[in-house]
């Protein structure tokens, strides 16, 4: 059986904030701005398993009223988000992401980030895609007030392994 899930995260860019995405802290004058360490790409491929799975958004199981999310890493919400796919007996087949981000460029990071996505997924890095591009000077990406991510997730239940 396979599920499909989507969504999308945008996070406004600040002065004096970390650039994190995909759990790669990037050189830039700007970063992201919210609750917890505001990965868009991270969050955005959480939420999709979230959807995926039919457990409705990351809000509802890690509000941004709720202190003990403060500032947390946005690996540590996809790792509670693994869990919960793990629970229900499904896993990764594919991820495919797009990340939009006026500036700094995204190439040189974007192998490590698949890295850090495979490994907080158990899956191969093989089945994590990870694209960027830029908003070309148009609208708030353009104009570099804010990034934004998509994830469209495949997930597969997993086969028993076992024999009786």
């Amino acid at each position: 059986m396979y599920r499909i899930g989507k969504s999308t995260d945008i996070h406004q860019l600040v002065e004096n904030r970390k650039l994190i995405i995909g759990g790669v802290e990037i050189p830039s004058k700007l970063g992201l701005l919210g609750h917890s360490d505001a990965d868009v790409l991270i969050h955005a491929v959480a939420e999709a398993i979230l959807g995926a799975l039919n457990l409705k958004d990351l809000g509802s199981h890690f509000p941004d009223t709720d202190p003990q999310y403060k500032d947390i890493e946005s690996s540590k919400i996809l790792q509670k988000v693994y869990e919960m796919m793990n629970e229900r007996n499904y896993e990764i087949n594919n991820i495919d992401t797009l990340i939009i981000l006026e500036e700094p460029k995204l190439a040189p990071y974007l192998s490590q980030m698949q890295n850090n996505i495979a490994h907080l997924l158990h899956t191969e890095k093989e089945n994590i895609n990870i694209k960027a591009t830029r908003g070309e000077k148009l609208g708030f990406i353009g104009n570099k007030q804010g990034a934004l991510a998509e994830a469209i997730v495949l997930l597969r239940k997993k086969e028993n392994t076992w024999k009786k």
